[in-house]
C-alpha cells in the first residue's frame, strides 16, 4: 500500500481558507475548533492593539468575543510555498483588517494550529511612502521663492519644539529611541529624540574600549539601511557609534544630542504630556501627546553598598563608567561580578598587566560564541540562512512566532547539545572553582535574558583565562567589607586591591521614571522585562509577553522602548504604528492591557 501524504501548502491553504470563512461569518465556535486545544495565537497589534499571546482555547475565544466584530479580519492568503518537518507544517501568510494589513505565520500539526501569529505591517491611508509612492524630492517647473531640500530641513530643526509641538517625544538616543524614530519619521510623525550625550553613537563610545558586540551582525541590522555585506561579524563599539550617528544624519531624524530632560507630568485636561528639558543651556518645555522611554534594557546602574567602600584609597566604579585597561598595568584589580561585562573588562586588565581577581557571588551560563553562533542562530541569524533565503526580517517573524510559554522546549536541545561539544571548556572551568548553570529549566542564555537580563556570559576568550588561572577566581563569596587598599571576603580573605569595578548590572527600566515624572507613576507602570516565569529572578504570575515593553503601560500616552538591536529593530515597528494610529485619530481599544504586579 502506498501512504498518502498530503501536500503542506495545499493543508495550509485549506486552514486559511476555513478559518477567513469562519470569521467572515462571525462563528467563533469554527474558529478556535481549528487551533488544537492547548494552540497558541500571539498578535502583535492587528487584532488586540496590544502585544499579547492568548494561550489556548478559552482565551482565543475570549479574545475573538472581544475584538472580532471590530477588527473585521479579510483576505486570508498563502504566501509562498509552505513547508512540513517532523509533523508540523509551516506557513506564511498575508491578511487585512478594517484598518490595516499584516502579515502572519501558522503552523499546522495533525491539520489543526498549533501557533498562530498575526501582526500588523501597515494601516490603510497612512503607508510609508517607498517604492513607487515615494517623495519625488526636485519640484520640476517655475516656483518663486521655492525653498531647497535643505531650507525645508533647517526649518523642521529650528521650529519642531518651539513653535511647532512634536506628537512624540523619545527620551533617550542610543539604539532603541534611533530605531523607533526613523519608523516614526517615515509614518510621518513629528517626533523629538532626547540624549544627553552630544552626538548619537556616544553612549557606545564612552564605553570600555574592548568593547565588541557579542551578537553576530546578521542579528543586528536597523530599520531600512542594513549593514555593508563587508561589516565585520562582531561590531567594535566605536564603529557602532559612527554608523548610529551615520545613520540618524541620513534618515534626518530631529535628534536633541547634549540635551537633558529634567521633568515630566502629564497634563489630564489637555491629554498632553509637558517634559522640561535644557538644550544649549536653557530650559525648553515640549509638550506632546505621546511620551516614550527608550533608555536602553535597564535602568540605572546597581552599585552595592559596602562597608567601608567610602574610605578606599584606589579607584572604584561601576562598570558602566570602566574607562578601559590602560591605566592599570600592574595593579591589584577585583572585580565584581561574573556576567558579560564583568568578563569582558577581567580579559582587557589581564590583556593589558594587571592582576586581576573575579568575584562570582553566584552561578553564571557560559555559552562560547562559536557554539550559540551555530547552534542557535545560525539557522536565522547568518550568511548561510540568507543564502537560504531567510533574511533578518524574516527571521524576526519566525523568532517572534514562539510562544514565550514554549520557547524554553525549543531552547533546551540548543543547551544540551551545547553541554556536549564545549564538555572540555566546562569542566576545566568547574575545576577552577567556577559555579556554572544553564538557567533553572537548562534552556539557556536566552531564555535567561528574557526573564531576567542577566546571569550569562557569551565567551569571546575570556572563560579560558579563568579556566586557566590567567584571570583569578573567587567564586560562592561576596565582598564583605571594603578598606584602604584591600577587600575583605565573606569567607575572610583579604585580597590587595587598586581598582575595584562592580559589575553588578542595573535595575529595572521604570526607575527612570520615578525621577522624571514620580514614584508613584514609576510603581503604576510597574517593572519593565521579565515573563513572569517564577524563575530566578523573574517572580510570577505567569504574563505571556515582556513586561511593559512596546505596547500600552498602565499609564496613558507612556510608552516603554528598549531591548537589544534586534529587538529594537523589529518591536519599533509596531510601537511606531501603535503611536501613528493614535495619532491619526483611529480608534485603538486595547485589549486585555498588562496589570502590574511588581513595583520597582
Amino acid at each position: 500500500m502506498t501512504e498518502v501524504t498530503v501536500d503542506p501548502t495545499q493543508a495550509a491553504t485549506t486552514w486559511l481558507a476555513d478559518f477567513g470563512a469562519a470569521l467572515a461569518k462571525g462563528d467563533i465556535d469554527a474558529s478556535v475548533a481549528l487551533f488544537e486545544a492547548d494552540g497558541y495565537w500571539r498578535d502583535l497589534v492587528s487584532f488586540t492593539w496590544n502585544i499579547r499571546t492568548q494561550e489556548g482555547a478559552d482565551a482565543i475565544r475570549a479574545m475573538l468575543k472581544a475584538r472580532l466584530a471590530d477588527v473585521a479580519p479579510s483576505n486570508f492568503a498563502i504566501e509562498g510555498e509552505a513547508t512540513e518537518a517532523d509533523g508540523i507544517v509551516d506557513a506564511w501568510f498575508t491578511f487585512e483588517t478594517r484598518v490595516a494589513r499584516g502579515r502572519g505565520h501558522l503552523r499546522l500539526r495533525d491539520g489543526k494550529a498549533f501557533t498562530l501569529l498575526t501582526t500588523m505591517t501597515q494601516l490603510k491611508g497612512h503607508e510609508e511612502k517607498t517604492g513607487a509612492e515615494r517623495v519625488r524630492g526636485a519640484e520640476h517647473g517655475q516656483q518663486p521663492g521655492r525653498k531647497s531640500w535643505l531650507e525645508k530641513r533647517r526649518e523642521e530643526e529650528a521650529t519642531l519644539g518651539y513653535t511647532k509641538q512634536p506628537e512624540v517625544v523619545i527620551i533617550g538616543g542610543g539604539q532603541g529611541g534611533i530605531a523607533l524614530g526613523a519608523r516614526l519619521r517615515r509614518l510621518g510623525v513629528p517626533t523629538i529624540i532626547v540624549e544627553r550625550n552630544a552626538k548619537p553613537g556616544d553612549s557606545w563610545r564612552k564605553r570600555y574600549k574592548s568593547l565588541c558586540l557579542h551578537d553576530p551582525v546578521w542579528y543586528d541590522h536597523l530599520p531600512y539601511l542594513p549593514f555593508p555585506d563587508d561589516w565585520p561579524v562582531f561590531s567594535p563599539k566605536d564603529k557602532i557609534g559612527d554608523w548610529l550617528e551615520m545613520y540618524t544624519k541620513v534618515m534626518e531624524l530631529n535628534y536633541w544630542g547634549g540635551t537633558t530632560a529634567k521633568k515630566a507630568r502629564f497634563d489630564e485636561a489637555k491629554k498632553e504630556w509637558e517634559v522640561t528639558v535644557e538644550r544649549d543651556g536653557k530650559e525648553v518645555v515640549l509638550r506632546p501627546k505621546q511620551l516614550v522611554f527608550a533608555l536602553g534594557v535597564s535602568g540605572y546602574p546597581n552599585t552595592p553598598k559596602i562597608e567601608g567602600a567610602e574610605n578606599f584609597k584606589g579607584e572604584q566604579h561601576h562598570s558602566s563608567a570602566h574607562p578601559g585597561p590602560e591605566a592599570y598595568k600592574g595593579k591589584k584589580c577585583v572585580v565584581l561580578g561574573s556576567n558579560n561585562s564583568a568578563h569582558d573588562i577581567c580579559a582587557a586588565l589581564w590583556e593589558n598587566g594587571a592582576d586581576v581577581t573575579m568575584i562570582q557571588r553566584s552561578s553564571t551560563h557560559i555559552a562560547p560564541s562559536d557554539s550559540l553562533m551555530e547552534l542557535a542562530l545560525g539557522g536565522l541569524y547568518s550568511d548561510q540562512a540568507v543564502k537560504n533565503g531567510i533574511d533578518h526580517h524574516k527571521a524576526d517573524l519566525i523568532f517572534a512566532s514562539v510562544p514565550y510559554k514554549i520557547m524554553h522546549a525549543f531552547q533546551i536541545p540548543v543547551y544540551e547539545e551545547m553541554k556536549k561539544r564545549d564538555a572540555d571548556l566546562y569542566s576545566r572551568l568547574e575545576k577552577a572553582g567556577f559555579m556554572l548553570d544553564f538557567g533553572d529549566d537548562g534552556s539557556g542564555l536566552f531564555m535567561k535574558y528574557l526573564r531576567r537580563g542577566s546571569g550569562y556570559y557569551i565567551d569571546v576568550g575570556a572563560s579560558e583565562l579563568v579556566a586557566n588561572g590567567s584571570i583569578k577566581l573567587k567564586s560562592g563569596v561576596n565582598i564583605a567589607r571594603v578598606n584602604e587598599h584591600s577587600v575583605t571576603l565573606t569567607d575572610g580573605t583579604e585580597l590587595p586591591c587598586d581598582l575595584l569595578v562592580y559589575a553588578t548590572g542595573y535595575g529595572s527600566m521604570n526607575g527612570w521614571l520615578a525621577d522624571l515624572v514620580s514614584p508613584e507613576v514609576a510603581d503604576k507602570v510597574g517593572k519593565c522585562w521579565g515573563l513572569g516565569s517564577d524563575t530566578t529572578k523573574d517572580p510570577g504570575p505567569w504574563e505571556g509577553e515582556l513586561r511593559n515593553m512596546w505596547k500600552p503601560t498602565q499609564v496613558e500616552n507612556l510608552w516603554i522602548h528598549g531591548g537589544n538591536l534586534h529587538q529594537s529593530r523589529h518591536y519599533s515597528q509596531f510601537l511606531a504604528l501603535q503611536l501613528k494610529a493614535r495619532m491619526e485619530g483611529m480608534s485603538t481599544p486595547v485589549y486585555e492591557r498588562a496589570p502590574t504586579y511588581h513595583r520597582r
